[in-house]
């Protein structure tokens, strides 16, 4: 059964590519997004990163490796970690298995216990059964910019300007 489970999700993970990741976000979606976590980031010194995955490559499925798995790699590719207050925040999708992932950066996860973001997930989780993609990525943006706010607010208006990484989301 475990084998049959796991040439089914290989399978799915297969079937999905950047068409259907671009379909779920699409192109006005995206700016809009873009101009949330730019506006997000002129009231903290965190930054904020959206990484929509369509499947896994095929190195994590032949060992079974799970979404959070790939949503770490994925902070560490984007760089989210390479922020000078070590508070970079990476919201994951991962379309093929309807996992949602929040990687933060330990300056950030000092402050913010692990059922705070739980608590977020399950939050967008239920947008998104409703297919509120936007709607799901946008209370999360807020969520996750309110938490920033509390621990890193901006402390002048030259730091606001600062902008360690790009605000586009990532679509793959």
């Amino acid at each position: 059964m475990k084998l049959w489970t796991s040439f089914l999700r290989t399978l799915n993970h297969l079937w999905l590519d950047a068409d259907d990741t671009r379909r779920a976000i699409a192109p006005d979606m995206l700016e809009r997004l873009q101009r949330r976590v730019a506006a997000s980031e002129q009231r903290h010194t965190g930054e904020i990163r959206i990484c929509v995955e369509a499947g896994l490559p095929l190195s994590y499925l032949w060992r079974g490796a799970p979404a959070r798995e790939r949503a770490v790699t994925m902070f560490g590719k984007l760089r989210v970690w390479d922020t000078e207050h070590n508070n970079g925040v990476l919201i994951y999708l991962l379309l093929a298995d309807h996992a949602i992932e929040i990687v933060a950066d330990r300056g950030l996860a000092r402050h913010v216990d692990a059922t705070q973001w739980q608590a977020m997930v399950v939050r967008m989780a239920e947008a998104f059964k409703e297919k509120r993609y936007e709607d799901g990525l946008t209370q999360a943006l807020e969520e996750t910019s309110a938490l920033l706010m509390a621990h890193f607010a901006v402390a002048d208006a030259a730091r606001a300007n600062l902008n360690e990484l790009p605000d586009s989301p990532v679509l793959q």
